[in-house]
């Protein structure tokens, strides 16, 4: 299992990095990025202490530990600047908060996500075809979720997606022990998308691909 958006103690998260890190490990976890929510008030805070963590556990545990950030519910016209802060501080995944169906997310959101080249756009809702077709030409990743209410839309999007051309990649969202997942279970969240069986694999491998791409940063 490869998640590539999680939170800890640092944003709403139950557990203290180290912990979920163990945990997933024992999931079978292969690689984990650690995206807490922020905005201009603790992005200094939270992103050099999960890169401290991240530095700590590297060789101690047997799975990739990625440092990110989820840039959550900031105005659009914000995003491009908060993105490139998260970057200069350490985050190697940026994951920005979605138009869900769920949440009032300000609408731009995801438009603005994707013309910042944050890696993944975490539950996009009902993301438009336009700025699918634009997601397709930045190489921006969408993101299938396991977090229920935000999952609602997971059929439009991985649909949409398909059918343009855009990457997808499935994640837990995970603020509590029990949202982390098996890859086993991973694979029946996206056929319970509408992904057929074979274009599952396609899927994780993209998610690794994105992993390869944290680590070289």
């Amino acid at each position: 299992m490869i998640d590539l958006h999680t939170h800890s103690i640092f944003s709403d998260g139950e557990l203290i990095p180290a912990e979920l890190v163990r945990r997933a490990f024992a999931l079978g976890y292969k690689a984990i990025a650690i995206t807490d929510h922020m905005d201009q008030s603790n992005i200094d805070f939270i992103i050099p202490r999960i890169v401290k963590v991240v530095d700590a556990l590297k060789n101690y545990v047997p799975l990739e530990i990625i440092p990110g950030a989820e840039i959550t519910h900031v105005p659009p016209l914000l995003i491009p600047d908060v993105v490139k802060e998260a970057r200069k501080l350490g985050a190697r995944i940026v994951v920005v908060h979605g138009e869900t169906i769920v949440e009032p997310v300000m609408e731009g959101t995801n438009r603005a996500a994707i013309e910042s080249g944050a890696d993944i756009l975490a539950h996009p809702g009902l993301i438009s075809d336009d700025d699918l077709l634009f997601a397709k030409e930045k190489g921006i990743t969408l993101e299938i979720t396991a977090r229920k209410g935000h999952s609602l839309s997971n059929g439009y999007v991985a649909k949409k997606a398909l059918e343009i051309g855009v990457p997808l990649t499935v994640n837990t969202d995970a603020h509590a022990p029990s949202d982390l997942i098996t890859k086993d279970f991973a694979a029946r969240i996206l056929l319970s998308a509408g992904i057929a069986d074979n274009r599952i694999n396609a899927v994780f491998q993209h998610s690794a691909k994105l992993v390869e791409k944290a680590l070289r940063r």
